[in-house]
Order: C-alpha cells, then structure tokens, then sequence
C-alpha cells in the first residue's frame, strides 16, 4: 500500500491543486484522502485500489468546495477592506522532488506545462475530473464513473467535452 499511495501522491497533489487553486488545502486534502484511503479501504483488492483512491479525493475535494462556498459569504463580510499584503513564497515549495521530474515534465516544455495546467483549471470541475482520471491517472471509464459516482455515459460525455476545449485552446 506504501507504494501504491507513494506511486500516486504527485498526481493526487496535482489534481486537488487544481481544483483548489491553493497548494495547502490540496496538501490537506491529498493526506485527508490517503489516510482514509487507508484506514478504511487497505484490505480491498489491489486492483481497486486507484478507482477507490480517487472516489475519496473527488469526495474530498467536493468537500472541500461546499465549505468554501458556505464560509465565502461569511469571510466576504468579515475581511471587506482588510489589507491584503502578499506572503513571502514558501522556500519548501521551491525543493527540488527527491524522485527527479516526472516523465510528463520530460515530454513538455515548461511552456506547453504551464498552458495546459492553465487550460485544465478553467474546465469546469467534472470534466476536469473526468479528464484527469482517465487521461492522466489511466482509468478505464468504468474506474472513473465509480470515482466520480457518475455513470459511464456521463464519464464519456465529459471527457469529450473537455478534449473538445483543451484542443480549441491549446492548438492555438
């Protein structure tokens, strides 16, 4: 299991960041998801490891959304006017990954990297789900369905749809 959830963690990390577009909440989410993952899933065959993983980061995730939208009209209020001064960027984020770049870092330009992750962000979130899950983690479509709690159909559908954008917007 130590493998499997190591295997997976940079991707995991990557997907909550975009749909949060907060690297520490997707940290906490990544971990929130593994830990459950293990807690709760550890003893299920392996290979329904990576369809079981990735339900509960979409819960989590999905989570994560209803209590941002919950507190947003509160913090609206609370922080109208406050001074909004930039932090200094955490030097732990600029620490070069033990396990070298990954092979998708390799095929790409950092310039190709950067407008695809901008595209995969403007997606809304179930083709983006959709499309991380299948083309990215691999899945097949039934995986998918499951860790998105859709139908196949739905998987098919939303994938199309944000293939059809990311190929409007990157071929330019």
């Amino acid at each position: 299991m130590e493998q499997f959830l190591a295997d997976i963690e940079r991707r995991a990390l990557v997907m909550a960041e975009l749909a949060t577009h907060d690297r520490e909440e997707a940290l906490d989410i990544v971990q929130d998801a593994m830990l459950a993952f293990a807690r709760h899933y550890g003893d299920r065959p392996r290979a329904s490891w990576p369809a079981l993983f990735h339900r509960i980061l979409q819960n989590r995730i999905r989570d994560w959304h209803r209590r941002r939208a919950r507190r947003g009209r509160w913090w609206m209020r609370l922080w109208a006017g406050a001074d909004d001064t930039a932090e200094a960027p955490d030097p732990i984020q600029r620490v070069a990954d033990p396990n070298g770049r990954l092979p998708e870092e390799v095929l790409m330009g950092e310039d190709d990297q950067a407008r695809l992750l901008a595209a995969l962000e403007r997606l809304p979130p179930r083709q983006q789900q959709a499309f991380l899950l299948r083309v990215w983690e691999g899945l097949d479509t039934e995986q998918t369905a499951r860790a998105m709690g859709c139908s196949t159909g739905s998987v098919k559908t939303h994938l199309s749809r944000a293939m059809q954008t990311l190929r409007a917007e990157l071929e330019s």
